[in-house]
């Protein structure tokens, strides 16, 4: 008999007892004696019978086992930025001990492409968790609504139905302008996350600010100037990676009138400036002071070291599997903002005379 054809009812048979306790001894607890459970397992070894079909098992709790992680960005960009990595490797840490799988729903490559992919209509998944770009009328967020999808949101506007998990990213970019500010910068410019799902680039128009709809660009820019900057240009960029912020680096800092520090909101793009001044025959930070926002480990950059703020990633991966956690025990956690630190290096210093 073959393994794919031998069913419980085989196993039950040939150990002599009924399919209900041939069910038990597999679900390892219930009243089923030692010496009954090794029985039914020796006969389901003997014909090759894996164990019962773990779909059926999941449906009869009333739960898939796997939680649904939507990335708000093609899987490409994605895996390219290490933040994203070390935030899902904190994750799945925390959740693999509670015996739940991950399914990764890749967000739109475009804004041609469905804000919402059909696969979070459709897919079994006990808790959503949205990484980043939440907004509080996000389509996502109210196609979960319509499922009953306990929500996790990481960076986005706090909501009473939707758990919430941030960290201090305004604050922290308050403290590194300020501390721009306090060496004599006076011409500061930004580099950006995208806005919002049309990932435009270049320099910004204030109705183009005034629209910012992705929480985290819009809290990191107010970090800015809240410590009382007015960048001399604020440019998007369609993602985090080096090569965007890169070409805005070529853009920024060509022309007399260059900023003599760029505050950007991610370490790739701070280090694709850094490059971008390399290329330009720029010193860096004798002729231009260059931060950025994350605090990774970027030991290709060397002999430079960004100047950045730090955040906790893997501790930020775990606070948002202890609030899955908390959903599927039918709590409602409280939202959680983890602290950030200014990390000095050497890519900032006093402008030069």
């Amino acid at each position: 008999m073959s393994a794919q054809r031998t069913t419980l009812a085989d196993v039950a048979a040939s150990a002599g007892v009924s399919v209900s306790t041939a069910s038990l001894a597999f679900s390892g607890s219930g009243p089923i004696a030692d010496a009954t459970r090794t029985r039914v397992l020796d006969a389901a070894r003997a014909l090759s019978y894996a164990g019962p079909n773990p779909l059926g098992r999941q449906l009869r709790r009333g739960r898939s086992g796997i939680v649904g992680v939507i990335m708000g960005d093609a899987l490409r960009r994605a895996f390219r930025d290490p933040v994203a990595v070390q935030v899902l490797d904190g994750l799945t840490t925390t959740l693999g001990p509670l015996g739940l799988g991950v399914l990764l729903v890749p967000g739109p490559d475009d804004s041609t492409q469905p804000a919402v992919d059909p696969l979070l209509g459709t897919a079994a998944m006990d808790v959503a968790v949205q990484m980043w770009g939440g907004t509080t009328d996000d389509p996502v967020l109210e196609m979960l609504r319509r499922r009953n999808t306990p929500a996790v949101l990481v960076e986005g506007t706090p909501q009473p139905d939707v758990a919430a998990i941030g960290i201090d990213d305004h604050g922290g970019m308050t403290e590194l302008t300020r501390y721009l500010l306090d060496l004599g910068h006076t011409r500061i410019a930004t580099v950006t996350l995208p806005f919002d799902r049309d990932r435009g680039e270049g320099a910004a128009d204030p109705a183009r600010i005034a629209a910012i709809s992705w929480e985290i660009t819009r809290r990191r820019l107010a970090g800015v100037t809240d410590a009382g900057v007015t960048p001399t240009v604020v440019y998007e960029t369609p993602a985090s990676l080096v090569e965007n912020g890169a070409a805005a680096g070529r853009v920024l800092l060509q022309g007399a009138d260059r900023p003599t520090a760029i505050v950007c909101q991610s370490d790739l793009l701070a280090s694709g400036v850094v490059l971008a001044a390399r290329e330009l025959g720029l010193r860096v930070p004798q002729d231009v002071s260059v931060a950025g926002f994350d605090g990774l480990d970027l030991p290709w950059l060397a002999p430079d070291v960004l100047t950045t703020v730090a955040q906790p990633l893997a501790e930020k991966g775990a606070a948002i599997g202890e609030a899955v956690a908390e959903l599927l025990a039918g709590r409602m956690p409280e939202p959680r903002v983890l602290p950030v630190q200014l990390r000095v290096g050497t890519t900032t210093g006093p402008p030069h005379a």
